[in-house]
C-alpha cells in the first residue's frame, strides 16, 4: 500500500486502470490505454493494476466492476468510473487535471 501512495502523490495526473487478464472488457481497454498514454506523453502517467495480484489494494479502494479507472493528482482521487471508456474521453478527463 505504501507503494500505491508513492504512485499517486505526484504533480502530474495518474490514470489508474484496475484490470484482470480474464476480463474481456479489460482486454478491450489495453489499446485504448496505449493510445491515451501516447497522446498525453509526459503530461500524465497511465498505470495498469492487476486486481488478481493486488487484491488488498482493490478491496481497500472498493473496486467491484472491471475495468475500474481512476484519476489521481497530488494523492487525491479526482475521478472514478467503472466500465469501458474511449480514448478521447479519457484524454479529455486527464487534461482537466494537468
Amino acid at each position: 500500500m505504501s507503494k500505491f501512495g508513492e504512485l499517486i502523490e505526484t504533480k502530474v495526473p495518474v490514470l489508474l486502470d484496475f484490470y484482470a487478464d480474464w476480463d474481456d472488457a479489460c482486454k478491450g481497454m489495453h489499446p485504448v490505454l496505449r493510445d491515451v498514454a501516447a497522446a498525453l506523453g509526459d503530461k500524465a502517467r497511465v498505470i495498469k493494476i492487476d486486481v488478481e495480484k493486488n487484491q488488498e489494494l482493490a478491496e481497500a479502494l472498493r473496486v467491484k466492476g472491471l475495468p475500474t479507472l481512476m484519476i489521481y493528482k497530488n494523492g487525491e482521487m479526482k475521478w472514478r468510473q467503472s466500465g469501458e471508456q474511449d480514448a478521447n474521453t479519457l484524454i479529455g478527463l486527464v487534461k482537466e487535471f494537468v
